[in-house]
């Protein structure tokens, strides 16, 4: 993959210590999360989705209706581990959800079109 945050230094240790079968060092890990949780919300601006990587961040992303009270209408969660394959391409979005590693509810939650970043 080619994009500015595939050479982050916490994705790129992330990566590496993913494809050595290693657990990724926890700050290495919440780094690359919230960079490419930034990406994502550059890349797909507005508040209609709430993607939540637990415990690492949050945000809101894809144009649409606002969400502003009580629990989010389109609401994506995902592991740390998986949201970094998802958004570097190492993990097909279907192959994600159908696995149950990605849980996506709402008529807006698909955003598969957005990655990888």
């Amino acid at each position: 993959m080619s994009s500015p945050y595939s050479k982050s230094e916490a994705v790129v240790t992330v990566r590496e210590s993913l494809a050595a079968g290693a657990t990724p060092a926890r700050t290495s890990l919440r780094d690359a999360v919230r960079l490419l949780l930034g990406g994502l919300a550059e890349r797909a601006p507005g508040r209609s989705v709430e993607v939540r990587v637990p415990p690492y961040g949050a945000i809101q992303c894809v144009a649409g209706p606002r969400h502003t009270r009580g629990t989010p209408a389109n609401v994506v969660e995902i592991d740390p581990v998986t949201w970094i394959l998802l958004a570097t391409g190492d993990l097909d979005w279907e192959v994600a959800v159908a696995s149950g590693r990605v849980t996506a509810s709402g008529p807006r939650s698909d955003i598969s079109a957005y990655l990888p970043l």
